[in-house]
C-alpha cells in the first residue's frame, strides 16, 4: 500500500465525524444524568427510578472511554435488499467499529461489530460472500487513517485477500485483511493484552458467536488468540444477551495476578468494564494467602476425593456426647443426656443438608431435651435456656456437639492435627497422603498464609458448612457462594478437579467457555485430553471441544524449536502453523555455569538497547529471579519484576511459572534445562517459556540443553 487509496481522505473525514457523534453522545449522556441528579427529596420510588437511570448513564459513560483504541476499524458494502429480502442493484455501506455510534438524527454512523449486520465482515469468504460486494480495513493508529486494504467479491474476485497463489496447507490461506493482521501483529506491545477487534479471523469469530448454552472448550496452542478469543466472547455474549447476562454476572478466571493485570484492558476497549476478572484465590473471601505448598501436598489437595475428606472432616464435628452433662437449675439439676444427644446429632444431619443452618435446631432440641429431665419433665424448655446458655458448662457443650464454623476453622484445625486427618482420611486417602496435608497451626488464625491449592478446599468446607446466620436468625448473604450466568476460564489445563469443582458450583446455568492447551498443562494433574477436564465441569448439554489451528503471533523460526520440545512432552499433539517467518533464528548462547547471570543480563541489555527494540521478557527459572535483579541493580539498569509490575517496563524478569499466556515482544530464556528440573511438568513448562515472543528469542545457558532442544 504504497500509494494512497483514491477514497482515503473521504474515509478519514467518516472516522473524524464519528468521534465528533461520539462526543455528542456523551456530552448527551452527561446532560442527561444531570437533569436526573436533582437532589434526595421526593418519594421512594421517584429516587430509585432517578437511581436506575443514573446507574445506565454511567454505564454507559464507562463504555464510552475508548483511551487510543480506534473507533472504526472497517467498512462492509453489501448488495441492498428489497422489501421481500432479495438483493437489488444498489449497494449500501456500513462503517464497522468497537461500538455503536449514532448522529443527533439518531442515524447510525458506527455499527457495532458484535452486532449480526456487521457478521460478513469477519465471515465472508470468496465461496460465501454472505451478500458482500466489498470488504474494507482501515489501519489505523488512534483517530487517524494510515492504510486502507480492500477485498471484493463477486465474478472475477476471489474475495479473500491472501489466498492467490497460496496452497491449501499454507497458514495463510483464507486469512481476512493479511495486510491489517500483519501491521497489527507486528506492532509493539505496550505490556497488556491488547484487543483483537479488528483482525478478528474467521475460525475465532465462529467460536466467538457460537451459542452461549454448554461448556466451549477452546484448544489452542500459543500465539493462535484463544485468550482474545474468550474475551470478545464474553463481550459478545453481553451484548446478545444484555438481559439476562448483564444482571447474571459473567465471571473471567485467570491463572495468576500477572496475567490479570496482562488482560486487564481488554473488556473495557470493548465497552464492556463491569466483567469479574478474579483468580480463585479471590473467590475465597476472609482469607489471606501467599504460602506455599510442597509438591505431595498440592497434589493431594487437587484429588477430587478431597471432597469426601472435607465432608467427614465436618461430620467429625458433630459430636454427641459420651457422658451425661448435668447443669444446677433452680433447686436442683437437669442434664443432657449422651443418649438424647446422639438422637439430636441424628436428627439435625438428617434435617440440614448445611452444617451451620442446623446450629439454632441443634439448640432448641437441647433445651428440650434438658427441660424433660428436670423432675416430673414440667421445665418450660424457654426458662431453661435463659438460665444456662449463658453458662461455661453450657458454651462448652454446644462448641462440642454442634460448633458454628468458618472454612478457615475447620481446615486450620484439620491440617493442624494428624488424628483429625486420620480420622477425616479414614478409607479415603492413603497414609502418606494425609500426613502430606499437615502443618503446625498458627497461634492466630488470622495469621494464617493460605496456599493456591487451599483455595478449592476452602471453597468446598464454604459451600459444605453453609452460611451462618445472624443474630435474627437469617442467612448472611456475604457466606453465601455468587454464582453467574456465564464463566471464562483460561489456562483451565492447569486446574485440579478440586480446583474446576469450585469453579462448576459457581455457574448458574452450566454455561462456560475454557481455553487453554494441552500441550501447555503443567499442573499439579496435567491432563492428557480434554475428557479428563471435562468430566468436572457442568454436564447440562453436551459440551463443545473446537480447535485453533493458525498461530498469528509467535513467528515460525521460534516454533520451529518449540515444536522439539513439545513433540517429546505431549508426543501426538498438532502445534499451530504460524503466519509469520519471522526475521531472525532464535539465537542460543553457551556460556560457563557461573557466567550465567552476567551473560543474562548483558544480553538483555543489548537486545533492549538495539535499535526498534521492544519490550524484554527475561524468562528464568524462579529460584534465579533474586540474581539477576541483584545483577542489574549493580549495572544501574532499569527493569520490572513481573509478580509487581506486570511487563509495563521495558525489561522484564518473569519467573517460568509465571510466564503462560503473557506475550512480549522479545524473549530471553535462561537456562531450559534448570526450568525442566524445577517443575514436575518441566519440558511442558519449557515449552511455554519458549513460545512468549512475537519478534525475537535468545537462549542463555551454562547447563547442557535438554536433549529435546538439541
Amino acid at each position: 500500500m504504497t500509494e494512497q487509496h483514491p477514497e482515503f481522505a473521504e474515509e478519514q473525514a467518516f472516522i473524524d465525524h464519528a468521534y465528533v457523534c461520539l462526543e455528542e453522545s456523551r456530552t448527551d449522556a452527561l446532560k442527561m444524568r444531570e437533569l436526573t441528579t436533582t437532589g434526595p427529596g421526593g418519594t421512594f420510588q421517584a429516587r430509585f427510578e432517578r437511581n436506575a437511570v443514573d446507574e445506565q448513564l454511567v454505564g454507559r459513560l464507562e463504555k464510552l472511554e475508548l483511551g487510543d483504541s480506534a473507533l472504526v476499524f472497517g467498512r462492509i458494502d453489501r448488495l441492498a435488499l428489497d422489501e421481500h429480502g432479495e438483493p437489488t442493484e444498489g449497494i449500501e455501506g456500513f462503517h464497522i467499529g468497537r461500538l455503536a455510534v449514532s448522529d443527533k438524527n439518531r442515524e447510525p454512523v458506527v455499527i457495532d461489530w458484535r452486532a449480526p449486520v456487521a457478521e460478513p465482515f469477519y465471515r465472508a469468504t470468496g465461496r460465501d460472500p454472505m451478500g458482500l460486494a466489498r470488504r474494507r480495513h482501515f489501519i489505523v493508529q488512534g483517530r487517524q487513517l494510515q492504510g486502507i486494504e480492500d477485498e471484493l467479491f463477486g465474478e472475477g474476485h476471489l474475495g479473500v485477500g491472501h489466498d492467490e497463489g497460496l496452497g491449501g496447507d499454507d497458514p495463510r490461506a483464507g486469512l481476512r485483511g493479511y495486510s491489517t493482521l500483519l501491521s497489527a501483529l507486528e506492532r509493539s506491545r505496550s505490556g497488556q493484552l491488547g484487543d483483537i477487534v479488528a483482525t478478528i479471523q474467521s475460525e475465532q469469530d465462529e467460536i466467538i458467536r457460537s451459542p452461549q448454552a454448554g461448556v466451549l472448550v477452546v484448544q489452542g496452542g500459543p500465539g493462535t488468540g484463544k485468550t482474545v478469543v474468550a474475551l470478545h466472547r464474553a463481550a459478545y455474549l453481553l451484548y446478545t444477551h444484555r438481559f439476562p447476562l448483564e444482571d447474571q454476572g459473567v465471571l473471567v478466571i485467570g491463572p495468576n495476578r500477572v496475567f490479570l493485570r496482562y488482560i486487564e484492558r481488554v473488556l473495557p476497549s470493548l465497552g464492556e468494564a463491569g466483567v469479574e476478572q478474579v483468580i480463585l484465590a479471590d473467590l475465597v473471601p476472609g482469607c489471606g494467602f501467599g504460602g506455599v505448598d510442597s509438591r505431595d501436598a498440592a497434589r493431594v489437595k487437587g484429588l477430587k476425593k478431597m471432597a469426601k475428606v472435607i465432608d467427614k472432616a465436618v461430620a467429625d464435628r458433630q459430636r454427641p456426647l459420651k457422658e451425661d452433662v448435668v447443669f444446677p437449675y433452680r433447686t436442683g439439676y437437669v442434664r443432657l443426656r449422651a443418649e438424647a444427644s446422639r438422637d439430636i446429632v441424628k436428627a439435625a444431619r438428617r434435617r440440614f443438608h448445611r452444617h451451620n443452618q442446623a446450629r439454632r435446631f441443634v439448640e432448641s432440641e437441647i433445651w428440650n431435651a434438658i427441660a424433660a429431665t428436670w423432675r416430673g419433665g414440667d421445665a418450660d424448655p424457654d426458662d431453661v435456656r435463659e438460665q444456662l446458655r449463658g453458662t461455661a458448662e453450657y458454651r462448652m457443650l454446644i462448641e462440642r456437639m454442634w460448633p458454628v464454623l468458618t472454612p478457615a476453622q475447620l481446615l486450620h484445625d484439620l491440617f493442624g492435627s494428624k488424628a483429625l486427618l486420620k480420622l477425616a482420611a479414614e478409607g479415603t486417602l492413603k497414609d502418606e497422603e494425609y500426613l502430606a496435608l499437615h502443618r503446625a497451626r498458627n497461634e492466630n488464625l488470622d495469621d494464617v498464609k493460605w496456599t493456591t491449592a487451599d483455595a478449592p478446599l476452602l471453597d468446598e468446607a464454604r459451600f459444605v458448612l453453609g452460611p451462618r446466620l445472624n443474630k435474627l436468625g437469617k442467612i448472611d448473604e456475604k457466606d453465601e457462594i455468587r454464582t453467574y450466568g456465564h464463566i471464562v476460564i483460561d489456562e483451565v489445563q492447569d486446574l485440579t478437579p478440586m480446583a474446576l469443582r469450585m469453579v462448576t458450583r459457581r455457574s448458574l446455568n452450566g454455561s462456560m467457555t475454557v481455553v487453554g492447551d494441552i500441550a501447555q498443562a503443567t499442573g499439579p494433574h496435567a491432563p492428557n485430553s480434554w475428557d479428563d477436564v471435562l468430566a468436572h465441569l457442568p454436564t447440562r448439554k453436551d459440551p463443545r471441544v473446537v480447535g485453533l489451528s493458525v498461530g498469528y503471533r509467535i513467528p515460525s523460526a521460534i516454533m520451529e524449536i518449540a515444536d522439539r520440545v513439545m513433540h517429546v512432552a505431549t508426543p501426538g499433539l498438532r502445534s499451530p502453523k504460524s503466519v509469520r517467518e519471522g526475521d531472525a533464528p532464535p539465537v542460543i548462547t553457551r556460556v560457563s555455569v557461573t557466567d550465567v547471570v552476567r551473560e543474562t543480563v548483558s544480553n538483555a541489555i543489548n537486545i533492549s538497547n538495539a535499535p526498534g527494540a521492544g519490550r524484554l521478557a527475561v524468562i528464568c527459572p524462579d529460584d534465579m529471579v533474586d540474581a539477576i535483579a541483584a545483577e542489574f541493580d549493580a549495572r544501574g539498569t532499569s527493569y520490572g519484576r513481573a509478580q509487581a509490575a506486570g511487563l509495563d517496563n521495558d525489561i522484564s524478569i518473569v519467573p517460568a511459572t509465571l510466564v503462560k499466556g503473557l506475550e512480549i515482544d522479545e524473549s530471553l530464556v535462561v537456562e531450559p534445562s534448570r526450568i525442566v528440573e524445577l517443575d514436575p511438568q518441566g519440558l511442558r513448562l519449557l515449552y511455554v517459556a519458549l513460545t512468549r515472543s512475537t519478534r525475537s528469542l535468545t537462549v542463555v545457558h551454562g547447563l547442557d540443553l535438554p536433549a529435546a532442544m538439541a
